[in-house]
C-alpha cells in the first residue's frame, strides 16, 4: 500500500511540468513569420462570413466604408487648433446636449466643478470659470476629452469629434455667462 501512494504521488509530481507547459504554451508576435503555415505568417486572415464587429462613426474607415469627404472632415477636426464649426444656436444646442450628458455629472450644468459625483465623494474638477481655463485655447479642451486628463478618463470612444467641439463651444458660452465684459452687456435693463 504505501509503495502504491509512493508510486502515485512521484507521478501526481510529474504532471505538474506537463501542465506548466499548458500555461506557458507557445506564441508569435501579431506579423511575426512561421513556418507553420503555408503563407509565412503568424497572423490568421479572418475566416469566410467573418462580420466586422466595431462601434462608433468611424469604426469601418480603414477599411473603406467611409467615405472619402468623412475622413477629411474626420483629419480636420481631429487636427484643428480652434474649433472649425462656425458657432451657430445649432452648434451651442448641440454642445450644450453633450455637455450634459458626459460632462455636467462631473462639472456640473453650470461648468463650476460642483457636479452631482463630486457630492457622492469624488475629487471636484477644475471650475471652468478659473482664469486659467478661461485662457486656455480651444484646443486644450478638446484634447482633454479626446485623452483624458488627471483621474477623467478620455472620451474619444464616445464622444466624435464634431460633437467634441460643440462642447468646446458650449463650455465658452458657459465662461462667457459668467465672466461677459461689461462693455458688451445691454445698457437697458429687461422689461
Amino acid at each position: 500500500m504505501r509503495r502504491l501512494a509512493l508510486v502515485t504521488l512521484i507521478a501526481l509530481g510529474g504532471c505538474e511540468k506537463q501542465m506548466q507547459d499548458m500555461y506557458d504554451q507557445p506564441r508569435y508576435k501579431p506579423l511575426a513569420a512561421s513556418s507553420m503555415f503555408t503563407d509565412g505568417g503568424a497572423s490568421r486572415p479572418p475566416v469566410a462570413g467573418t462580420q466586422v464587429h466595431a462601434r462608433g462613426t468611424f469604426s469601418g474607415s480603414s477599411s473603406g466604408r467611409v467615405g472619402t469627404d468623412t475622413a477629411q472632415r474626420w483629419y480636420r477636426d481631429e487636427l484643428a487648433t480652434s474649433n472649425p464649426y462656425p458657432v451657430t444656436l445649432s452648434l451651442l444646442k448641440r454642445g450644450q446636449d453633450r455637455f450634459n450628458i458626459y460632462c455636467a455629472p462631473c462639472h456640473s450644468p453650470v461648468g463650476d466643478g460642483d457636479g452631482f459625483i463630486v457630492h457622492r465623494g469624488f475629487p471636484a474638477p477644475p471650475s471652468y470659470h478659473i482664469d486659467r481655463l478661461r485662457e486656455a485655447p480651444d484646443r486644450h479642451f478638446f484634447d482633454v476629452m479626446t485623452h483624458g486628463y488627471g483621474i477623467m478618463y478620455p472620451y474619444a470612444d464616445r464622444v466624435t469629434p464634431r460633437d467634441r467641439w460643440a462642447i468646446v463651444a458650449y463650455i465658452r458660452a458657459l465662461q462667457l455667462s459668467q465672466h461677459a465684459p461689461a462693455s458688451s452687456l445691454d445698457r437697458e435693463s429687461p422689461k
